[in-house]
């Protein structure tokens, strides 16, 4: 019944995630402009003398970027992927390339991109031919020509995000169209201009000699920034003075430069650009250069090639990340969000918070809320006071789990949502929370008898921390689930100012106590229950089952990252957790001498074998040990890239042993036999990103696609953008992705 409620769910998911941002989708759309959290882009145009055959008219695209953010120029550098634009124009009617303007050098880390940042025009010429046929006008309109541009970029900050959009736009053929005149004014002044000579470049040894002339002599003594078109052959990061040198000999400009470690390219003629640094650039005056030089002397052996061909936009996002990864700039504060999208997120985060409660992690929670429900039963002014504590304990947890792991992102932990399930003490300690809470609802022991009489007078003068408590508790347990509903908005909160992220957390937790908080203001609901009788004590008891079953997945939990030794330690300790529980329930003497026997051999136990619980089993160890199906194979990004280069498409499984929807899927999608013969005709390599434990690769992957928790399923083919898949795993979707290969 479960799994048909959340196969029930999936239609609502996906409405409530089509509404959501996510890292490639557009955020709003309407004409020529496209907005995303990270930029705005427009489809601008230039054209004074109208559009006709011979006349001169320009087109671009205009990106105004978010604070710290930035796109690419057409050598990204070490990291990145320039932008791309695909036209589609009247016949008769055609556009060159684009005139990038001058780009400039942004360290990251100890690597370095080219790229812009605040605004930047793109201006691509249209060219209008003699066979254009203009189209016919409407009645008392004039006749237009319309413009339509897919665009693709990839935008970075301290993380890498692949968007596109399109766009479109109507040129009047008579009369001019000037609006954007100052900024195709300036793109054209950013324009390197060409030099009379070609110059030239010679390689000697694992360095690049550099020779230019012509330059004017108002340059002349000053220092030039270097771009050379084709990637990958110098060490971009290089720095002035120390990798690499230049000089003046009259009007020669000489520069010796390292090649790149990774080089991939060995060119006969290099097209580069030179510039002048900002401070010493004249309004009015050229300030870069450009010509292509040719290359004398012999390359060194080209080394294996640092980017796979296929899937750039992924893997050109996760070598970014990584380059982001390692700077030791301390974040700044995120810019706001379009206002729009903001409100789609929380509208997003509400839905996924209600829907959470359909996964079979909260039912433990739901049965200790029936349980106090029904005892209350006819009591309004405590049902509306339960009500409120449990959404403050639910609302207040989850504010605290995104403030943590805001601020460990900040200080460079590599986490993800779920994080607290990463942790073998943390999943101990939970397994030994639920045997406890199932012991006393099975009749084990009562906390009046076990507990203090101090313990048990203040939990009667405030019962409102009990309900403070499961809220808190639901929180702990539940939010791993949260990501097959939440995973594109988690991973959108990662990115927005920390007051924007915070309100979306509590909205998540607004979404999941909603249900009670309603219950408790809405009397009629209340009166469904049963008045209190017999029958409870009966329910009391069916209801310690969810709570066992709870601690069984936990047990499994930690066998998959402390192996089957901190499993069998666990499972040990707790059965010693509640011998000791028991021995606090008899009476007299003997209650005194079996306790303390009990506790102190538990705790020679835990010093003997309790490291068990906390040991690292390598992921290679844990498939070693199990004869798991050999098709799967564990995920690295090496492993990854080398497939792609090979040619072979790729399937990749980010999963963790505590993602109750990761097993759903696993179980019964893919492992269906129509979807791995599929798998096979197509040849695809099934990798399987294991995120049970804390892995920071994995974490760097997810972000790139947008994404802070699991499960996600991406498959990669040569030549093709990665198709990322739905969160709840349908088999005809997976079957029409091999299919599209």
């Amino acid at each position: 019944m479960i799994l048909s409620r959340i196969h029930f769910a999936t239609l609502l998911i996906a409405i409530s995630a089509a509404s959501m941002p996510a890292a490639a989708q557009l955020a709003s759309k309407t004409g020529a402009v496209v907005t995303t959290p990270h930029v705005r882009a427009e489809l601008v145009a230039h054209a004074p003398d109208g559009v006709a055959p011979g006349a001169q008219a320009w087109v671009g695209l205009q990106i105004t970027h978010q604070p710290e953010w930035h796109t690419y120029w057409k050598n990204a550098g070490d990291s990145g992927l320039p932008t791309e634009l695909t036209w589609t124009l009247p016949a008769g009617v055609s556009t060159g390339e684009i005139a990038w303007p001058v780009p400039e050098k942004i360290p990251v880390g100890n690597l370095a991109n080219y790229g812009y940042e605040n605004t930047v025009l793109l201006p691509v010429p249209l060219e209008v031919s003699t066979l254009y046929k203009p189209p016919m006008a409407l009645a008392g309109g004039t006749p237009a020509m319309d413009v339509k541009l897919k665009a693709s970029w990839l935008v970075c900050r301290k993380e890498c995000i692949p968007e596109e959009g399109e766009f479109t736009l109507s040129l009047p053929l008579q009369g001019s169209t000037a609006l954007h005149k100052a900024e195709f004014d300036a793109a054209q002044a950013a324009q390197p201009q060409p030099l009379a000579k070609p110059g030239g470049i010679e390689v000697n040894g694992n360095n690049l000699q550099v020779k230019l002339e012509g330059l004017p002599a108002a340059v002349q003594g000053k220092t030039l920034a270097f771009f050379p078109e084709t990637p990958e052959v110098i060490r971009t990061a290089a720095v002035s003075g120390k990798d690499w040198t230049q000089s003046w000999q009259g009007n020669t400009w000489t520069a010796t430069m390292p090649l790149a470690d990774q080089r991939s390219a060995s060119p006969t003629v290099m097209p580069v650009v030179v510039a002048l640094a900002e401070a010493d650039r004249q309004p009015g005056q050229p300030m870069a250069w450009r010509t292509e030089a040719p290359v004398a002397g012999t390359w060194p052996a080209v080394a294996t090639p640092a980017r796979a061909e296929v899937s750039p936009a992924l893997q050109a996002a996760l070598a970014a990340n990584a380059a982001n990864a390692a700077a030791s700039a301390s974040p700044a504060e995120l810019p706001a969000q379009p206002t729009g999208t903001f409100a789609m997120a929380l509208l997003g985060a509400l839905l996924g918070g209600l829907l959470l409660n359909l996964m079979p992690c909260v039912f433990p929670i739901l049965a200790i809320k029936v349980l106090g429900f029904a005892r209350q039963a006819g009591n309004a002014s405590a049902h509306r006071k339960a009500g409120l504590a449990y959404t403050g304990g639910v609302m207040l947890s989850f504010l605290a789990l995104g403030g943590a792991m805001l601020a460990l992102r900040a200080a460079g932990a590599q986490l993800g949502w779920g994080f607290q399930l990463q942790s073998p003490g943390v999943v101990a300690v939970l397994a030994g929370l639920f045997t406890l809470i199932g012991l006393n609802l099975v009749g084990v022991f009562e906390f009046g008898r076990a507990a203090p009489s101090s313990v048990c007078s203040a939990q009667a003068k405030h019962p409102l921390a009990n309900d403070f408590l499961s809220g808190v508790l639901a929180v702990v347990i539940a939010s791993p689930c949260t990501a097959p509903f939440m995973g594109v908005s988690l991973g959108f909160a990662i990115g927005l100012p920390a007051a924007q992220a915070l309100l979306l957390f509590a909205a998540l937790g607004l979404g999941l106590a909603l249900p009670y908080l309603v219950a408790g203001f809405v009397p009629a609901i209340a009166y469904l229950l049963p008045k209190p009788g017999p029958w409870m004590g009966t329910l009391r008891r069916l209801l310690a089952f969810p709570m066992f079953a709870t601690v069984a997945w936990l047990v499994w939990i930690l066998g998959q990252q402390s192996g089957i030794d901190g499993a069998g330690t666990l499972l040990a300790l707790l059965v010693c957790l509640a011998a000791i529980v028991w021995a606090f329930t008899l009476r007299g003497r003997t209650r005194l001498v079996i306790a303390t026997v009990l506790v102190a051999f538990t705790a020679v136990l835990t010093g003997a074998i309790g490291r068990n619980i906390l040991q690292v089993v390598e992921p290679a160890k844990l498939a070693a040990a199990g004869t798991a199906n050999q098709r799967w194979q564990p995920w690295s990004a090496e492993r990854a890239s080398e497939l792609s280069s090979a040619g072979q498409p790729v399937f990749i499984d980010f999963t963790a042993a505590w993602c109750v929807t990761c097993q759903y899927n696993k179980k019964r999608t893919l492992a269906d036999a129509e979807v791995l013969a599929d798998f096979d005709a197509k040849k695809v390599a099934m990798l399987r990103a294991d995120w049970t434990r804390r892995d920071p690769a994995i974490t760097a992957a997810l972000t790139a696609l947008g994404r802070s928790g699991v499960p996600v399923y991406v498959l990669q083919a040569p030549g093709k953008a990665p198709v990322v898949l739905t969160e709840i795993l349908g088999k005809d979707e997976v079957r029409a992705a091999l299919a599209a290969l």
